[in-house]
Parts: structure tokens; C-alpha cells; sequence
């Protein structure tokens, strides 16, 4: 089973999620929050594999939870929910730690998709929509964050570089040991090292910051 907290200040929305995951048998929902304050604590004992975490919320925002929950041990994974897909909160909340976004008025059957894959390692959404999120923001910061990134980069080995390149392209794990002809474990064993060199908890940022050395 895979465990998941609800975050949103709207009980409706908790509503409407709570109903649609119960009717999902390999799906549960293990708490719920309607503001940021306490979530890593509720993490801890609730246990959740997966986090949905609405971003505006009148106390504590999504963006502050998302942070204090990655930084939790064995944190789960965080996916934001959002009314819109170019918000710029959007994107801090990935480089913060969330694993993707979802749309709040996402069919359901994307949403819990998107809530395997996340409990999966996977990120929760494309390469494109990454791409085009991070295009609509244009940071004040831009050269600074890509003279960071191409630093950070630069500490990568060439197999490493390979396999950040296409966890970017959205390959799965096992897609590039198939290219690179290494087991999948090679490649779980390679990623870790990368995502450690890089200062990164998972793969959505990993292609953040490959976006950013450009």
C-alpha cells in the first residue's frame, strides 16, 4: 500500500482527494493537515510514502513545509498541488524538494498515477512541462545560479554527467542502463553518488539544475 497525506487549508479539497484514493486499492490515506505548521511532525507519525501539499495556505506555506519535510529522515516524497502550472511558487517548491506538481483540476486518474510514480522515485511531470515552468520564471539571479550549477556539474564524472543528462531527458532507470549498458543497479549506485555531489534529494532537481547550467 502506499501512504498519502493530504496538506490543504480547503477541507473540500481534502474531501474530494480522501473520497477519490479511498475508491483506489493500493492507495490509502494516512492523515491530513490544513496548514504547513506540524507537517514533519505528522510525517514522522503518520508515515506517509507520499505527501500532497497545497502551496498557498494561510499559515504555513507549502513551499516552507516542502522544505521541512525533505529535510526529515527517509522523507517522502512531496507532489504540489497548484491551480496553475506557471506559478513561480511552482518552482521554488521543486528546487525546495517537491518531486513534481499537480494540477487541481487534474483528471483523477492522473493524480493517482502521479502519486505511484512519486512513491516510485519518479519525477511527476515531463521534461517539457519542467522546461516550460522553468522558462516562464525568469530568475534575477540568473547568472549566479548558472555559475553554481556549472560548479556543481563540473564535480560530476563523465558517466555521471550521462545519467543526470537523461534522468533531465526523463529516462527511468532502467531506460538508460539500456543505453549505457550498465545493470540497474549500477545505475541506482551511480545516481546516488551524483544526486550527493550535486546537493540534490531527487531527480526533478536534478534536471532543475541542468536547466540552470545552460
Amino acid at each position: 500500500m502506499i501512504r498519502v497525506l493530504l496538506v490543504d487549508d480547503d477541507p473540500l479539497v481534502r474531501m474530494g482527494l480522501r473520497t477519490m484514493l479511498g475508491g483506489v486499492s493500493d492507495l490509502v490515506v494516512a492523515g491530513e493537515a490544513d496548514d504547513g505548521a506540524g507537517v514533519r511532525e505528522l510525517v514522522a507519525s503518520a508515515r506517509p510514502d507520499v505527501v500532497l501539499m497545497d502551496l498557498k495556505m494561510p499559515g504555513t506555506d507549502g513551499i516552507t513545509a516542502t522544505a521541512a519535510v525533505r529535510e526529515s529522515p527517509d522523507p517522502p516524497a512531496v507532489i504540489v498541488l497548484t491551480t496553475y502550472d506557471a506559478d513561480d511558487q511552482v518552482l521554488r517548491a521543486l528546487r525546495a524538494g517537491a518531486a513534481g506538481f499537480v494540477l487541481k483540476h487534474t483528471p483523477p486518474a492522473d493524480i493517482v498515477d502521479a502519486i505511484r510514480r512519486a512513491a516510485n522515485g519518479e519525477p511527476v511531470l515531463s521534461p517539457s512541462v519542467l522546461a516550460g515552468l522553468i522558462e516562464h520564471v525568469t530568475s534575477p539571479d540568473r547568472d549566479r545560479d548558472r555559475r553554481d550549477a556549472r560548479e556543481l556539474l563540473g564535480t560530476l564524472t563523465d558517466r555521471e554527467r550521462a545519467i543526470a543528462t537523461a534522468i533531465a531527458q526523463g529516462r527511468t532507470n532502467r531506460e538508460i542502463a539500456g543505453e549505457l549498458y550498465l545493470s540497474t543497479a549500477t545505475v541506482k549506485a551511480h545516481l546516488t553518488r551524483l544526486m550527493a555531489k550535486l546537493e540534490v534529494s531527487n531527480r526533478t532537481q536534478v534536471a532543475v539544475l541542468l536547466h540552470d547550467a545552460e
